[in-house]
């Protein structure tokens, strides 16, 4: 399935509710799978899907488009790590009420940070007549520019009709032209529209099969994938000229989006998810073991890790399985106490040196202290983590009648985790997970549970030496390089990859094509940059295949609508002589009657 014609194509239009209609014919896609000569094996694509977005997603688009002087802090609920990612949680994400809630008060406090006087006149593209009356021109400029940039296209006549004739309602009910601009500018913001990813695709609603996504679906993918944020007015733009239309624009577009420093804020959050660093907001260690474990050593200690990755990864464009055997890393002052280092001002470039015991990410304090217990060092965690978040291997989970008598047992005196660890193997229900685990673990007994280096534990020499998949080392740095040399490493980050990027776990059908990216990655020195140009510029990720009828209650099926409701109210005229609160109230009734989430568009 190759797209290789040039010709333009019709952009996007038709309403959020119907977000999965329309297509391209199958008979048309599959003849233009012959095309070009593509390497790429046949791909049906994933199905389409509807997204929440997340948080970080959120908070950098709200920059993106408001800059960094509005600020917020929130978060919203957790999102269900589905294959390995939270990613791919928000297409199976419920609306709750409370998540309702939460993203009424981030917009209520963007909203208001926007019209602040210390703010409204760079922020607002243009100065009302007067600041007590409506000023509609003012009000359609400030939300076709805005409204474009929130809704990831330009808004139509009769959309910014609404929002126009809301913000002129409120403004004269309240007598006050930047109130009115606020609480439309909140109801648009909690919009379906704003907070939900949804993909479309060209043609006709009856056709079935692969489908092409439209343009501004596929930007909104390529964007969310490499900035972790919505489109911004370049990516835009192209959209509106038709650039993503033909292979060579498309192209160039993601050879820009590459090039872009927030490049840098999308790595970041895909690397945060992979790795599972989401566990670090409940981390705590206990003080009476570990007192220099801080809050400020968790935050630091997943920030090292992150520098490290995207200073190895996009400033160096280096090989991804180096990281896990270099010694090039950054350091902070929190950092240096547990590294046994001299501490410096502030965030420093820091290389161990070739005696060190440290070498590569698996002996960052990140991951030792992360994959721990609260008082104690957990090979189990640790060797866990690294088949599921490093080589997408499953773990089964301890079965439901495991007997922990002989492993707590008080009067055992385990001396190390080595000795502890081996009762798992006297169970016959256990041993064959602790087989896939424990060796890895042991490894990295060398670092206690905070992180910090060992050689000894309760008086015991600490034995580090195992295996992984039949490679033998002796330490923690051998096996970094047999980390390094495990041909799932580089397989597993394309799988995670591309499943980050199409919103969902990739599926068996999947497989030629995840061989196909991995083979790719290889030829190009497993370099992250070329990794996602393949992936953006593949054919599976521009198209996506609707799900049959009896399908429809599939884990992957795409959610088809999405609605918030809100009762509007039976009468909206504003009383000028009741309190001020009771007038922004009855304006805000106002404008969601004419703009509020339940409104069709």
């Amino acid at each position: 399935m190759n797209s290789c014609n040039d010709a333009s194509t019709p952009a996007r239009g038709g309403r959020v509710r119907k977000a999965l209609l329309g297509g391209a014919s199958a008979l048309s896609v599959l003849l233009l799978a012959g095309c070009a000569g593509k390497s790429e094996p046949e791909n049906p694509g994933t199905p389409p899907r509807v997204r929440v977005i997340t948080t970080q997603q959120y908070l950098n688009t709200i920059e993106n488009v408001f800059g960094s002087s509005v600020v917020m802090d929130m978060k919203f609920p957790p999102l269900r790590r589905t294959d390995g990612l939270l990613a791919n949680g928000a297409a199976l994400a419920g609306v709750t009420s409370s998540k309702i809630e939460t993203f009424q008060r981030a917009a209520s406090s963007v909203a208001a940070q926007v019209v602040s006087p210390e703010r409204r006149n760079y922020l607002i593209p243009c100065t009302p007549q007067s600041e007590t009356e409506a000023d509609a021109a003012c009000a359609e400029q400030f939300f076709a520019q805005t409204g474009r940039l929130l809704h990831r296209r330009t808004l139509r006549g009769d959309e910014l009709g609404r929002y126009v004739t809301a913000a002129n309602q409120a403004a004269t009910q309240l007598k006050d032209f930047y109130a009115g601009i606020e609480l439309v500018l909140e109801a648009m913001l909690i919009s379906p529209e704003v907070l939900f990813i949804v993909e479309t695709t060209e043609g006709k609603a009856s056709d079935e099969g692969p489908r092409r996504l439209d343009a501004h679906s596929l930007a909104s993918r390529l964007s969310f994938l490499l900035w972790n944020a919505g489109p911004d007015d370049m990516v835009l733009k192209a959209v509106e000229n038709g650039d993503l239309d033909s292979e060579r624009g498309l192209r160039r577009v993601v050879d820009a989006m590459i090039a872009s420093p927030r490049l840098e804020d999308g790595m970041r959050a895909f690397f945060d998810d992979m790795l599972g660093f989401d566990d670090f907001d409940a981390l705590s260690k206990d003080p009476t073991v570990y007192p220099f474990f801080t809050g400020a050593t968790a935050t630091d200690a997943r920030e090292q890790t992150l520098r490290t990755i995207v200073d190895h990864l996009i400033n160096k464009q280096a090989d991804y399985r180096d990281l896990f055997v270099t010694r090039e890393t950054f350091m902070s002052p929190a950092l240096a106490p547990l590294y046994q280092i001299p501490a410096a001002r502030g965030w420093t470039e820091y290389e161990f040196p070739e005696d060190s015991p440290r070498q590569g990410l698996l002996t960052h304090v990140s991951f030792v202290a992360l994959r721990s217990h609260p008082g104690r060092s957990s090979p189990t965690l640790r060797g866990k983590a690294l088949r599921e978040r490093l080589l997408c291997q499953i773990v089964p989970a301890p079965p439901p009648n495991v007997d922990f008598g002989k492993l707590e047992n008080p009067d055992a005196h385990y001396k190390t985790q080595r000795e502890r660890v081996a009762v798992h193997l006297e169970d016959p229900a256990c041993a064959g997970c602790h087989k896939i685990t424990d060796p890895m673990g042991l490894a990295l007994e060398s670092f206690d549970g905070a992180g910090r280096f060992r050689t000894t534990e309760n008086g015991a020499e600490l034995d580090t030496s195992g295996d992984l998949d039949g490679v033998h080392f002796d330490d923690a740095i051998g096996l970094g390089k047999a980390l390094r040399d495990n041909p799932s490493l580089p397989s597993c980050l394309v799988d995670r990859l591309y499943s980050y990027g199409s919103g969902g776990a990739a599926k068996p059908t999947d497989r030629p094509l995840i061989k196909h990216f991995t083979a790719e990655f290889a030829k190009s020195g497993y370099k992250l940059p070329d990794l996602l140009r393949t992936i953006a510029l593949s054919d599976a990720f521009r198209h996506v295949t609707m799900a049959k009828k009896s399908e429809v209650n599939d884990g992957h099926a795409p959610t088809e609508e999405i609605v918030i409701e809100e009762e509007s109210p039976a009468n909206t005229t504003v009383d000028a002589t009741a309190p001020a609160n009771r007038r922004v109230d009855e304006a805000k009734q106002t404008v969601a009657s004419i703009v509020g989430p339940g409104k069709k568009n």
